[in-house]
């Protein structure tokens, strides 16, 4: 009697897997390998770094990342598979020789809670070998153990599963599906691409840190929001999305008071090339100071904000969040426009029914705190923040005049070093949020703030959340 496909028993995965190893022809292909340049590429770790291998096959890929440069990356390695015999047969003398820098775990990721953690996580033709019913207890496994995860996953069928009879892709999606899977837990996609069989993701979870305000409505009202978010995404403009990893430098303009205290500096880095991003207010501010932004962020949905993007000027590109007040989009060039979204749930729905794929951007309660996990994603990673003071100086909210603003609550805020910083509730909540995007991005960035401003403070001291506390190919000109 013939036996049909699906009434043969499929053993458990580590079996099949155990049997797939002992096979030379299935040692022979190192996806891990082939991706550890593309992995370098978008993370840049710092040498010594750790990262965890998960699910490391034949080994090879680890021992690349433990290896001095050029040819690696000199990492701290944590090799991690389920089966005790996936390792080449010269990478156990290499463990034992360099266990202070190369080990081997044996674990299994679909099972919750690993008890390995380093600051990065390479995770290649992995995800796809998982049961659909525990991808998500797979990604969670890898994000929640390493800070900064890059993943490569096959979205076509295997082709060597019939050699032991079974499937060996169980989980075969397309690029939409498994970024929905990242964005569901508000990781910072800092770089994706969808390559013939391939996909890749070079993300951040918003998670280990602590909370941070991520409402996504300034100022205004829930309905308000999703009501300009619909109708500003059916205008037309393009969407960020994410580029690959640069090395160029940007200044990045708040609209805090010391802003006017480095005019000549700031037109002297733009001399030398260096880009120049305003946020809100300051995009004038510049303008009037001869300086013509590279880029202008705005997040904040009030009326108020269309005066930040006027007069339009060459040569800027004008990063707008889809929520902004509709007023503000008017007269923007569609060729230099570019809408992004913030994760806030209440527009999940709203973004699933009108884009194909979207990267909405976490981050806190302000503009700053958006734009920088925003330019990251853009490829940036280094950035000069000027007027980024979240305080007051002395009267002074901002560098330039913003009725908007004045008469608010003040309050005394006592920080590590003995000083006290007089700030609004709003500049209070940004210094403790800042803080937060400073651990979670802190390997990822290079971070330079100037001015005597709480911010640069925070920076200078190293304070930590407990420590502020209230007292009484996306180019730039």
């Amino acid at each position: 009697m013939e036996i049909k496909t699906e009434e043969i028993v499929r053993p458990p995965e580590k079996e099949i897997y155990e049997k797939l190893w002992a096979m030379e022809d299935y040692r022979k292909y190192s996806p891990g390998e082939n991706a550890v340049s593309t992995f370098l590429s978008q993370a840049k770790p710092p040498l010594g770094a750790g990262v965890i291998d998960f699910g490391c096959g034949s080994g090879r890929a680890g021992l690349l990342l433990a290896f001095p440069p050029p040819a690696g990356a000199n990492m701290d390695v944590t090799l991690l598979d389920f089966t005790s015999n996936c390792l080449d047969e010269d990478i156990p003398p290499i463990l034992e020789a360099q266990s202070h820098t190369l080990r081997f775990v044996q674990a299994d990721l679909t099972v919750p809670h690993l008890s390995v953690s380093a600051a990065y996580g390479f995770c290649v033709d992995v995800l796809e070998h998982i049961p659909e019913n525990k991808i998500d207890t797979v990604i969670n496994n890898c994000l929640m153990s390493a800070q900064h995860c890059f993943f490569q996953i096959c979205i076509v069928p295997d082709s060597f599963g019939s050699t032991v009879g079974h499937d060996l892709h169980l989980t075969v999606k397309p690029f939409s599906w498994w970024l929905e899977k990242f964005q569901q837990r508000e990781c910072v996609i800092h770089w994706s691409k969808e390559n013939g069989p391939w996909v890749y993701f070079y993300v951040t979870a918003w998670v280990g840190a602590q909370s941070v305000s991520d409402i996504g409505m300034l100022n205004v009202g829930e309905e308000t929001i999703k009501k300009y978010v619909t109708e500003n995404i059916t205008k037309g403009f393009m969407q960020v999305s994410p580029h690959e990893t640069n090395d160029i430098e940007l200044m990045v303009l708040g609209g805090g008071p010391t802003l006017n205290g480095f005019v000549e500096e700031i037109k002297e880095k733009r001399e030398q090339g260096v880009k120049l991003i305003t946020l809100n207010g300051s995009y004038n501010w510049a303008i009037e100071h001869g300086l013509t932004p590279s880029a202008t962020v705005i997040c904040d949905a009030r009326e108020f904000d269309n005066r930040f993007v006027k007069p339009v000027v060459d040569g800027c590109k004008y990063l707008m969040c889809s929520q902004v007040h509709p007023s503000v989009l008017e007269g923007l060039p569609k060729d230099r426009t570019y809408l992004w979204h913030t994760s806030a749930e209440v527009l999940f729905e709203i973004l699933k029914a009108n884009y194909q794929v979207c990267y909405p951007i976490p981050g806190g309660s302000t503009v700053l705190l958006r734009a920088i996990p925003l330019l990251r994603m853009l490829g940036f990673t280094k950035f000069h923040l000027y007027g980024c003071d979240s305080c007051m100086l002395g009267d002074s909210h901002h560098a330039y005049e913003q009725k908007e603003n004045d008469g608010v609550t003040i309050l005394p805020l006592s920080v590590t070093g003995g000083r006290v910083f007089q700030c609004t509730a709003a500049q209070a909540s940004q210094a403790q949020e800042f803080i937060t995007m400073i651990q979670l991005l802190g390997d990822e960035i290079q971070l330079e703030v100037y001015g005597d401003g709480l911010l640069a403070h925070i920076l200078k001291v190293g304070a930590s959340l407990d420590d502020v506390k209230s007292g009484d190919d996306f180019t730039l000109s």
